[in-house]
């Protein structure tokens, strides 16, 4: 089997645990051989600490012939450009999420992969971890019986108060619902099937937010998009359910992730995180008086594995099946994401595309971790 080779575009905070882990715990399944950033000192910074080459440009590094692989670690308003140099250039690509930040591009970005006959992948991966796969299993084997709803929240007041550079999170292309909505999306994609419709109610608590990280301190946000995203989803599988995601928040204990059947009920893990860290699986059975705690024992990387969607799709083109965390997938997620304020605006449902026909494939039980699987 062919070991496909990777070259990294953006080397922001994001790529280190990319490169830790496709240089490590994956290392005997893909080969990672260079890095490129239009940050000089970070490039080669990360290129010395990871034994690998810093190539001083993306067309450099699409020149490259022993490339197959382009991962786009770069910001989401040039996701899609990237993907598209990656593509004309011939290579494979995976890009962080979300894989655009409108229809538009996404559609042009699937339209040449297809033309080309290409791979395109996207973030986020962490569904394929122990968790969310743990959690999958449950419901393939019936433990819930016939899903019938599943529901979401992330609830946080903003960036603000942390990040050094939370500009982004306020302009088009950010907010809660472009940000964290592809975690949680993705998660329930895989639970439930595909997206087919849905309809929404947006808002923003302010029009204009102050810093208080140390940094930045008493400096403004123009706010530019909608803060606070509410969305009500139909699934493929009969399944209906809600979303919520939000920068106005103060505190909130609702659940991350419920998801309901016909004969109980699970309560699962954050979809930011591969397996339990915080967070516990829980099972409520038809009968049960109290939730269950569910052990993370059947499924691998259970902790910080960022890169196994890419080592998915390289062993995938090697072995000429699909890959999981797929154009396709991220497409549904995207779709969803920007149907909630499309339908909040309009005032009416959106039906989705059926760019993605069914539920990714579920990962193996007992992989040893960075072993070969299908």
């Amino acid at each position: 089997m062919k070991k496909q080779v990777i070259g990294i575009v953006g080397c922001g905070n994001i790529s280190d645990i990319y490169l830790k882990n496709l240089t490590g715990i994956f290392k005997d399944l893909v080969e990672v051989k260079s890095c490129t950033d239009l940050d000089q000192d970070r490039r080669v910074e990360k290129a010395e600490t990871y034994g690998i080459e810093a190539v001083e440009s993306l067309t450099k590094m699409l020149d490259d012939p022993g490339i197959d692989i382009i991962l786009n670690l770069t910001t989401p308003p040039i996701h899609a450009e990237v993907d598209m140099a990656a593509l004309s250039a011939g290579k494979h690509v995976f890009s962080e999420k979300p894989l655009a930040v409108s229809l538009e591009e996404s559609t042009a970005v699937m339209k040449e992969a297809k033309k080309r006959g290409l791979r395109v992948g996207c973030a986020p991966d962490t569904f394929l971890g122990a968790g969310i796969q743990t959690a999958r299993n449950l419901i393939d084997e019936g433990v819930l019986g016939e899903v019938v709803s599943v529901s979401a929240c992330m609830a946080c007041h903003g960036h603000e108060s942390w990040h050094p550079h939370p500009e982004f999170y306020y302009q088009s292309g950010g907010g809660p619902m472009m940000d964290m909505g592809p975690y949680y999306l993705t998660a329930l994609v895989n639970l439930a099937g595909p997206i087919t419709r849905v309809s929404g109610m947006v808002n923003k608590a302010f029009e204009r937010r102050i810093m208080t990280s140390p940094e930045r301190a008493g400096d403004s946000v123009d706010v530019e998009i909608m803060t606070h995203v509410t969305g009500t989803m139909e699934f493929a599988g009969g399944a209906v359910g809600t979303i919520v995601t939000s920068f106005d928040i103060w505190k909130s204990d609702v659940p991350r992730i419920e998801v309901h059947g016909t004969k109980g009920s699970l309560s699962i893990p954050d979809p930011n995180t591969f397996g339990s860290n915080t967070n516990d699986l829980l099972l409520f059975r038809e009968g049960s008086e109290a939730w269950e705690r569910i052990q993370l024992t059947d499924f691998s990387y259970a902790d910080n594995s960022r890169g196994l969607g890419v080592v998915d799709m390289a062993l995938a083109i090697s072995q000429e099946r699909p890959h999981r965390a797929s154009g396709d997938l991220a497409g549904n997620v995207l779709e969803a994401m920007v149907g909630f304020e499309a339908a909040a605006l309009s005032g009416k449902y959106i039906t989705l595309s059926e760019g993605l026909k069914a539920r990714p494939a579920a990962m193996k039980k007992g992989l040893a971790v960075g072993a070969v699987w299908q």
